[in-house]
């Protein structure tokens, strides 16, 4: 199972437009907890603590122990709004998670040496990351915090599936499900070539056309 991570969190009363700015004001970020079949609960974050957890995948793709009164429930982070320009969060929402349920979720692809795969060393090749996250179905006791993708066997011309991600127990990749047109490239190994502009034949005038003669 993967790393618990906990979020500590407090009730609140106050809500509306007002309420959440005044609580921007002193620091904190206005956030609603739901699913589970319990009803929503408004609750509020110290803003230095979602900033710094906002810096790790494991904030957005992971079962987080959310901590409200000392209340502790499973949830995930279903959505959140960011200030355009400013380094501050202005709302997040959390869906409780039923344990005995499956989740689905986005997870990081972590890609592992690829510095030392044929293609790596192979002049002109390029390796492109076709996809940096996947969408998978699981028990959150299952979910992991990504998926690793070992690139030192790959060669010029190599393309590796989705299908082809070693993946832990019980978890599965949900586009599989849709069927083969899914199997989606994740990396891909292709020679690029360099485009060389033809030299003039020889003895083509290279000379500017002669400019008019003037007028009489």
């Amino acid at each position: 199972m993967a790393t618990t991570h906990e979020i500590k969190a407090l009730s609140r009363k106050d809500e509306g437009k007002g309420a959440s700015r005044r609580l921007r004001h002193t620091g904190f970020v206005p956030a609603v907890v739901y699913g589970a079949g319990s009803a929503p609960e408004s609750i509020q974050i110290e803003h230095n603590t979602i900033l710094l957890a906002a810096k790790h995948e494991w904030f957005f793709s992971s079962v987080l122990d959310l901590n409200v009164d000392g209340k502790v429930q499973k949830v995930l982070v279903r959505d959140w709004q960011k200030h355009p320009f400013k380094m501050q969060m202005l709302h997040m929402d959390f869906l409780r998670v039923d344990e005995n349920a499956a989740i689905r979720i986005s997870v990081p692809l972590h890609f592992l040496n690829q510095e030392k795969s044929a293609a790596a060393k192979t002049s002109g090749v390029v390796i492109s990351h076709n996809l940096t996250e996947v969408e998978i179905s699981c028990l959150p006791k299952d979910l992991p915090e990504f998926i690793e993708l070992d690139l030192a066997d790959v060669k010029p011309g190599d393309i590796i599936h989705l299908s082809e991600l070693k993946l832990p127990k019980g978890v599965e990749i949900v586009a599989l499900h849709l069927g083969a047109d899914h199997d989606t490239a994740v990396v891909t190994a292709n020679t690029v070539k360099e485009e060389v502009e033809a030299a003039p034949a020889e003895g083509e005038a290279a000379a500017a056309p002669a400019a008019p003669a003037p007028k009489k």
